[in-house]
């Protein structure tokens, strides 16, 4: 049997159920460190609840997921979690589904493999939303979650330091709530209204648009050049004044996701 009557016949079972997302849709894609409690605590040995390090190979790659070859607006990260919003006109490979899931997951998990020294890997799956709404009220979901995430993991670790076991501590703060963990921290000499803005909102990254001086070799005369920057922002705005930002980004003004100048 040739060639092209194998190609034939069996490449339609790799293509039978690719799903595209189809035209006129948000596309925003998350993607979830895969067995991180495992890497974090047993592999390597960061500090809990936070560590700068791991915060920091965690920025390095939304860096490098904005600049692989989609056209995204906006990243952002908490925990060991990032979300990407697609530019609503993003048509890479026709939309195809298991192509943006397969490189955005092998492009994460080798940037941190990279940065760590040690194999990581990341899952990935994206979310398909008809309204601008929606979009805004999924990054507000995201934060929330790094809200919650960040006063649990600070109670956690609280109790584990005075000696509870992880039975104990994660037991102590069932029905606990967010003022009753907020007093418990306090007690014991944290404010947790004064912890660094990224633990409690996570960080995100948008490009901007910024000028920079220049010189024009034939005339010598000043120029000024348009350039492209990728922005990490590690205190996000809270309230309105996010769900603003959000919108901005998907403006028709605002500038298109692309490589750094």
């Amino acid at each position: 049997m040739n060639f092209n009557e194998l190609d034939r016949r069996l490449r339609v079972f790799e293509t039978a159920h690719d799903h595209c997302a189809l035209p006129g849709l948000y596309l925003v894609a998350r993607l979830d460190g895969y067995s991180f409690t495992r890497l974090t605590r047993e592999c390597r040995h960061f500090a809990a609840p936070f560590d700068e390090r791991f915060r920091d190979w965690m920025t390095a790659t939304v860096r490098h997921l904005m600049d692989c070859g989609f056209r995204i607006v906006y990243g952002y990260t908490q925990s060991d979690e990032i979300s990407l919003l697609f530019h609503p006109d993003e048509d890479a490979f026709g939309r195809k589904l298991r192509k943006w899931l397969s490189i955005l997951a092998g492009e994460a998990s080798a940037c941190f493999t990279l940065n760590l020294g040690e194999v990581a890997c990341f899952d990935c799956r994206v979310s398909q939303l008809p309204r601008l709404e929606w979009v805004v009220d999924y990054f507000r979901w995201r934060g929330e979650d790094a809200y919650r995430n960040a006063l649990n993991g600070h109670c956690y670790w609280l109790l584990r330091r005075m000696g509870q076991d992880t039975w104990a501590a994660t037991r102590s703060l069932l029905g606990l709530s967010v003022a009753e963990k907020n007093e418990r921290l306090f007690q014991h000499g944290i404010n947790f209204n004064e912890l660094p803005a990224w633990q409690k909102r996570g960080i995100g990254a948008y490009w901007e648009t910024v000028a920079k001086p220049g010189l024009d070799p034939r005339s010598g005369q000043a120029t000024t050049a348009i350039r492209r920057r990728l922005t990490v922002d590690l205190e996000l705005p809270r309230g309105a004044a996010y769900d603003t930002l959000i919108r901005s980004l998907l403006s028709p003004k605002a500038a298109e996701g692309g490589r750094e100048g």
